[in-house]
C-alpha cells in the first residue's frame, strides 16, 4: 500500500484545551458566545455596506471583505471545536484535516494582503485626498480586491499538497485545537525539511512584505496627521490609527510567532495561545474598532434600529 493510500485511512484525534468535564460546558458556552458575536458583528458590517449605496466606496468595499474574510476564518475552526468539546468526540479525518489547514491558511493570506490594500487606501485619502479619485479608482479598487483573494488562495496549494503527502506512522494526536501547520510537521515520520524552507521562504515574502508596506502606509499617514492644524483633529485621527494598528500589529505579530520559525520550537501552549489571538480575537475586535468611531456607520446603525 503506498504513503498516499495510508494517510487517506488516517483520523487525526485533537487535544482541545482541556479534557475535565467540569470544563466542558464553560469552554462550550465561551467559544459558542464568541463564534455568535463573531458572525453577528462581521454580518452587520457586511449587510450595511451591501445595502447602503453611499458606502459604495473604495474604504467600504475593503471593510465588507474583510468582515466575509473574519466570519470565514472563525468558521474554518470554531464549528468543528464547537462539535468536538459538546460531544468529546475529538477526532477529524485526514481530508477534513487538509481541507481545515488549507482554507485557514487561504483566508490568512487573504487577509494579509487585504491589510495591505487597505493601509494604501487610506494612505490615498489622507496624504493625497485631492487625487484620491484618481489614484484610488473604482476600477483599481475592483482589480485590488480580485488579486487580494485570488493571490490568498493560490499560496497555500503547495503547503497542502506537500503537507498531505506526508507519512505520520507515530502518533496522530494533534496538539492543538485545530489543524495547523507546526504540529501536522510535528508528528510526521518523513523529512520536513522541504517544507518548512517553502514555509519560511514564503511566509517571509508574504508576512513581512506586507507588513512593511502596510506599516510604511501607516508611517506616512501618521506623519501626515502631525502636521493637522488642530489638537482636536490631531487626536481624531491619532485615536483611529491606533486602533487600526493595534489590530495590525496583533495580527502580524501572532503569525510571524507561530509560521517563521524551525518546527523545532513548537510549543503547544504558547501556539494555541497566539492561534486564538489572530483567529478569534482578531474577527471579534476588527468590526467595532473600524465602525464605532465611523459617522457613516453610525448614520447607518440609527437607521437600521429606528426604522
Amino acid at each position: 500500500m503506498t504513503t498516499e493510500n495510508k494517510t487517506n485511512l488516517i483520523e487525526f484525534s485533537v487535544e482541545g484545551f482541556s479534557d475535565l468535564p467540569q470544563l466542558q460546558f464553560p469552554l462550550f458556552l465561551t467559544f459558542l458566545s464568541l463564534y455568535l458575536i463573531i458572525s453577528f458583528t462581521n454580518l452587520t458590517v457586511f449587510s450595511s455596506i451591501i445595502l447602503y449605496s453611499h458606502l459604495h466606496t473604495p474604504m467600504y468595499i475593503f471593510l465588507c471583505n474583510l468582515s466575509v474574510i473574519d466570519m470565514s476564518f472563525s468558521s474554518t475552526i470554531l464549528p468543528k471545536l464547537l462539535a468536538m468539546v459538546f460531544t468529546q468526540h475529538k477526532t477529524i479525518s485526514f481530508l477534513g484535516c487538509m481541507i481545515q489547514m488549507y482554507f485557514f491558511m487561504a483566508f490568512t493570506c487573504t487577509e494579509l494582503f487585504l491589510l495591505a490594500a487597505m493601509a494604501y487606501d487610506r494612505y490615498v485619502a489622507i496624504c493625497h485626498p485631492l487625487h484620491y479619485c484618481v489614484l484610488m479608482s473604482p476600477n483599481l479598487c475592483s482589480q485590488l480586491v480580485i488579486e487580494v483573494w485570488i493571490g490568498g488562495f493560490l499560496e497555500p496549494i503547495m503547503h497542502t499538497v506537500l503537507i498531505a503527502n506526508l507519512s505520520y506512522c507515530s502518533s496522530h494526536h494533534i496538539d492543538h485545537f485545530f489543524c495547523d501547520i507546526s504540529p501536522l510537521l510535528k508528528l510526521s515520520c518523513s523529512d520536513t525539511f522541504i517544507i518548512e524552507i517553502w514555509t519560511y521562504i514564503f511566509g517571509t515574502l508574504i508576512a513581512m512584505s506586507t507588513f512593511i508596506f502596510t506599516f510604511i502606509s501607516y508611517v506616512f499617514i501618521i506623519s501626515t496627521i502631525l502636521n493637522i492644524q488642530t489638537a482636536t483633529g490631531r487626536h481624531k485621527a491619532f485615536s483611529t490609527c491606533v486602533s487600526h494598528m493595534t489590530c495590525v500589529i496583533v495580527f502580524y505579530g501572532s503569525i510571524i510567532c507561530l509560521y517563521i520559525r524551525p518546527t523545532s520550537t513548537y510549543s503547544p501552549g504558547q501556539d494555541k495561545f497566539f492561534a486564538l489571538l489572530y483567529a478569534i480575537l482578531i474577527p471579534v475586535l476588527n468590526p467595532p474598532i473600524y465602525t464605532l468611531k465611523n459617522k457613516d456607520f453610525k448614520r447607518v446603525f440609527k437607521q437600521l434600529i429606528f426604522y
